[in-house]
């Protein structure tokens, strides 16, 4: 049963790498667009892209931590003692990114939207960053188990976390630019679509150069997930690479919707590949998943609790991205009274604040 578990764990991890990946990775392009008249078109692009589905794709966040803690509490505990650090940095970034989407958009002044846009953009590329150091710090065993704290520094600044930060925040932006691409031409504007494309390109070459950079660290520095990579996991391995190369060249021939669905192939391989890799361990080498997992009746309430969600929550996902796509939803937010005011000086008479007449 806790194989089960497991699996369900890792289609949510492979899940919010997919949707929430390309939402830090929107923030990427968004840091590195340019000033405020350069930058604009991408800006309203990825405002465009993923206005409507930003908050909804961090629920797989709360569920993964939600399934890891009721299901393999000592791995769950081992983790947060140990990588605190990088947890924090990326649960504060989240805040932080959100916090800054939103506001930028009612922001009046030029300096308090480009204040704003640096809390969203920044910790765009932060919260992958530690989120792919955590990742290295468990795949490289510097988490130990027991229920004790390891070493709060080295757990998550060592060779296999620093390169798996820097493929986490390529990767994103690879999958970002790939999605925006998509949307650029859905939205009708060329120009970005071609802006884009050839960001995606780079992104995937970045994505290439760091992969096989991290391979090499991996053999000197995480031999278990490396001798797992080549044997058992090879075959997604080889998924991966594969969708992700057809990806580039379709890019490079100009074809989004192809380079869309074999760039997400490619990310889902490569995350399970990880996780398969380092099966039959959560911590590489000292405690497995059947070691970690809580009681029988703790699981099967577990995996009622993911059916019911999977007829209540799933659909309402699937509905959200497919009104998106379609171009049903609107872009979050309303029109703001100072943007309005900035806009026409008769609309800012127009919603001149009741009583304003009477205090005069």
């Amino acid at each position: 049963m806790s194989t089960a578990v497991a699996i369900v764990l890792l289609i949510a991890v492979v899940a919010y790498a997919i949707f929430a990946g390309a939402d830090f990775g929107a923030g990427f392009w968004d840091l590195i667009a340019g000033g405020p008249d350069r930058g604009a078109r991408s800006r309203g692009v990825i405002e465009h892209s993923i206005g409507p589905v930003w908050e909804a794709n961090h629920v797989w966040l709360i569920f993964i931590l939600v399934v890891l803690w009721t299901s393999f509490p000592p791995a769950y505990a081992s983790i947060t003692l140990t990588l605190y650090v990088p947890m924090m940095i990326a649960a504060l970034g989240i805040v932080l990114r959100g916090a800054g989407f939103a506001f930028r958009k009612v922001a009046v002044t030029p300096r308090n939207q480009r204040i704003l846009g640096g809390a969203f953009a920044i910790p765009s590329v932060l919260v992958p960053y530690a989120m792919g150091a955590m990742a290295g710090g468990v795949a490289s065993g510097r988490v130990p188990t027991g229920g004790r704290a390891g070493d709060p520094v080295h757990s998550w600044i060592n060779p296999t976390s620093i390169m798996g930060g820097v493929l986490a925040v390529a990767a994103v932006a690879y999958l970002a630019a790939v999605y925006l691409v998509w949307d650029a031409r859905r939205l009708g504007d060329p120009a970005a679509a071609e802006y884009f494309r050839r960001r995606a390109v780079g992104a995937g070459c970045a994505v290439v150069v760091v992969a096989a950079v991290s391979v090499v660290v991996l053999h000197a520095d995480a031999r278990y997930l490396f001798d797992g990579l080549f044997s058992r996991a090879l075959p997604l391995l080889i998924l991966g690479v594969l969708c992700g190369v057809g990806a580039l060249l379709l890019l490079v021939r100009g074809a989004a919707a192809g380079a869309r669905l074999l760039a997400v192939l490619a990310v889902a391989s490569i995350v399970t590949a990880w996780m398969v890799g380092q099966w039959p361990y959560l911590l590489p080498t000292s405690l497995t998943a059947s070691a970690a997992a809580s009681p029988n009746g703790t699981l099967t309430a577990v995996l009622v609790a993911v059916g019911l969600a999977a007829v209540t929550v799933l659909p309402a996902f699937i509905g959200l991205y497919v009104l998106d796509q379609l171009g049903k939803l609107p872009d979050e937010g309303v029109d703001d009274v100072a943007d309005r005011q900035l806009d026409s000086p008769r609309q800012a008479d127009a919603v001149e604040p009741a009583g304003a007449d009477d205090r005069t």
